[in-house]
């Protein structure tokens, strides 16, 4: 009996609340993300349901996925403008040497908030924490040698 191999993936999904593109440049700034694709909401080949959206979100992000190293980040604007905040979770970045580590902290910290400054760590020579200014949090670390 033959059976189909699929791969099973968990790609995060970030919904931004109206700054989609704000947090895009930032990535792109931040981490080097490439944009793959970005389709606006008034771009849709289906229009959506009448009353989803709110008011001047037809020009807004329907969906953009950015490459992240080997890794693939999808964004939105989402359809819900004043809930803010994301909790429970934070995103790992993995960096190949502490020069990198301080520039990729430093781009993402800007407007936002550290919760733990870069240092040395007894899992990693370079390790910190923060929350960008979408209340996104991200750990950026140096993996140490003996790290895969």
């Amino acid at each position: 009996m033959k059976t189909e191999t699929t791969e099973r993936l968990i790609e995060p999904y970030l919904f931004f609340n109206g700054r989609c593109e704000e947090a895009i440049e930032l990535y792109r700034k931040a981490l080097g993300a490439e944009l793959q694709m970005m389709m606006r909401f008034n771009e849709s080949p289906e229009p959506p349901p009448p009353g989803m959206l709110p008011p001047g979100f037809e020009s807004k992000v329907m969906h953009a996925s950015l490459q992240v190293g080997s890794m693939v980040l999808m964004l939105s604007d989402g359809c819900s403008p004043g809930r803010e905040g994301f909790h429970g979770f934070s995103l790992s970045f993995k960096v190949p040497t502490e020069e990198e580590a301080g520039r990729v902290f430093a781009a993402l910290a800007e407007g936002g908030k550290v919760t733990m400054p870069l240092g040395r760590t007894f899992w990693s020579p370079c390790f910190g924490m923060l929350e960008d200014r979408f209340g996104v949090g991200w750990m950026v670390t140096v993996p140490s040698p003996a790290s895969p």
